[in-house]
């Protein structure tokens, strides 16, 4: 490994987490949402920092080449990262379909007592 390859990695790792605090500091991004991008950060930056972590944990798992690890845990983490949004997705979807039925038997309600209200006058 290179001293830029190490600066690169140590530094991109850095700046992930970084934009990740700075986006929860700013609340553009809330903490349940954030936990995977940190772990990911974390990861990162560990392994920036210490390379042979990623050997050692490669031949602790079992995967030949350390590089095909990253790219595992990655997309785990990215299949995390979706499954949480989907979750989410589908309460929200469920909240905005009730919220629709409350506001369209809201509507029939006021139309209802505007004819009332009409009918009452007509008739005095």
């Amino acid at each position: 490994m290179t001293i830029a390859s190490y600066i690169f990695g140590v530094l991109s790792a850095l700046l992930t987490l970084g934009v990740v605090i700075e986006m929860l500091r700013r609340r553009r991004l809330r903490e349940r949402h954030a936990v995977w991008w940190l772990v990911a950060g974390t990861l990162a930056l560990i392994i920036g920092v210490f390379p042979t972590t990623l050997i050692w944990a490669a031949n602790l798992v079992g995967v030949a080449i350390p590089l095909n690890l990253v790219f595992f845990v990655s997309l785990a983490v990215l299949f995390l990262v979706c499954i949480q949004h989907s979750t989410e997705l589908t309460a929200l979807e469920a909240k905005t379909q009730a919220l629709a039925e409350t506001a369209a038997l809201q509507e029939l309600r006021i139309e209802a007592l505007e004819v009332q209200i009409r009918q009452s006058h007509s008739d005095s």
